[in-house]
């Protein structure tokens, strides 16, 4: 027991160190592991080998992965195709139904652009249409939004769901798939049905930042074909999805070796990845007219935000390892087996209420992965796969006033805090619990 105060001891730490020392989160739980290691009783050398082998356990796959996903979407954010895409939605779903085209446009961008990015491009569609039918900024910005946010907290290559599918030992294919089958019932329920209820009881006027935004510095060009920005936004995926149907088909089909061995090949995360991004680089890239240089920066710059991300991760990676090697995650994990609770829901408690100190849906789905990996991992009946999505859907639940997110909406949707709180945080809430709801009935079937 001892050991399980201790583990409650250090996350408390990790938070105090977040929200009252404000240090950065790789500092903080860096600290933290070393300061549980120690105070249960591992020697100081095992206490650093530890640390040094969950970090790069935890780094050897994603690094790979965030890496390639970041510069596919910033050559398709250069390119103009996601606005492309949308307008083309927008045209043929009308605007009675211009809701339901933001939410599959941003559905579609949302699988590799981060949801900032995504939110940037897609929001002045927004204004515009809310300048044309008079009606609340939310009935189109909230459907926006939420499929963005969704697919950024549930659908690898994002970082924090390939992360906690990495820590948690799920397989990256199985991940991406079961993500967007669980996304789209999440951004359904709270981006239609919810987000058409609020924005008849606020109505939200287009904001002076709309007319003051800058135009579009890259898009002077046509953008790409549509069928071209599709495919390449759906490819890696489709490869993932063929590797994973023959490897379930041990061969059913697939009885030649060499095209099982090509397919299996082709459809690993890596691999897929790297296709499309060789395509995006041609097509989105040097044939509008970037030079060698050009795309060669474009893609540094694209991976400049990733070195933060990637040290919470492997810090992530340094805690679970910490928990493993102590001995309360395996003390923890018989707890729990002969417990009544649901290991799916106790990993959704553990991501939201991580989410909700801190606030980064990222930092806290990779930190409550490296916390409950050592105690959920090989419990008889669950599916890893299925406590990944589960905690992913924790981890999206609460955006307040400590989040980025909630501050981007906010201001580029011009609403008050309280307006805010209402909608989009809301909003986010619903798209949890529905999640949860998917999450357990598919665990159930």
């Amino acid at each position: 027991m001892h050991l399980i105060i201790l583990t409650v001891a250090a996350i408390a730490l990790l938070l105090v160190l977040i929200l009252v020392v404000k240090l950065h989160a790789f500092v903080a739980l860096l600290l933290s592991s070393m300061v549980l290691g120690l105070a249960a009783g591992m020697p100081p050398e095992q206490v650093l080998k530890s640390i040094q082998s969950g970090f790069g356990e935890a780094l050897g796959f994603i690094a790979v992965v965030v890496g390639l996903g970041a510069m596919i979407g910033r050559y398709l954010e250069h390119s103009g195709g996601g606005q492309a895409l949308a307008d083309w939605l927008l045209a043929k779903f009308g605007k009675d139904r211009a809701a339901w085209a933001m939410l599959v446009a941003a559905f579609l961008v949302g699988l590799p652009i981060f949801f900032e990015v995504g939110f940037i491009i897609l929001v002045p569609l927004v204004w515009n249409l809310a300048r044309e039918t008079k009606r609340s900024l939310l009935f189109y910005g909230l459907p926006m939004a939420a499929a963005l946010t969704i697919t950024h907290s549930l659908v690898p290559p994002h970082p924090a769901p390939a992360a906690a599918s990495q820590l948690l030992g799920g397989d990256l294919g199985r991940t991406i798939l079961y993500g967007i089958g669980v996304s789209i019932p999440m951004a359904i329920a709270a981006g239609i049905f919810y987000s058409t209820w609020i924005a008849k009881r606020i109505f939200v006027p287009v904001p002076e930042i709309a007319s003051s935004a800058p135009a579009r510095k890259e898009g002077d060009r046509p953008a790409p074909p549509l069928p071209l920005v599709v495919l390449l936004l759906l490819l890696p995926v489709l490869l993932i999805f063929g590797a994973t149907m023959v490897n379930l088909s041990k061969g059913a089909f697939f009885r030649y070796a060499p095209i099982h061995n090509v397919a299996v090949f082709a459809g690993h995360p890596f691999t897929a990845l790297a296709i499309t991004l060789l395509l995006a680089l041609i097509f989105f890239g040097i044939r509008r007219g970037l030079t060698r240089e050009q795309a060669l920066k474009m893609a540094a710059e694209s991976l400049a935000p990733m070195g933060a991300l990637l040290c919470i991760m492997g810090g992530g990676g340094a805690f679970k390892q910490i928990i493993v090697d102590s001995g309360v995650g395996a003390y923890l994990g018989k707890l729990l087996i002969t417990s009544a609770i649901s290991p799916l829901v106790v990993v959704y408690l553990v991501a939201a209420a991580m989410r909700m100190a801190q606030g980064s849906a990222t930092v806290a789905i990779i930190t409550a992965a490296g916390i409950v990996a050592p105690i959920v991992k090989g419990i008889p009946g669950y599916s890893p796969d299925m406590l990944v999505l589960a905690l992913c859907c924790g981890g999206t639940a609460f955006s307040h006033v400590n989040d980025s997110g909630f501050w981007l909406v906010n201001q580029y949707l011009g609403m008050t805090v309280p307006q805010t709180l209402k909608s989009w945080t809301a909003m986010k809430i619903v798209s949890s619990v529905v999640g949860l709801a998917a999450v357990l009935i598919a665990h159930a079937l």
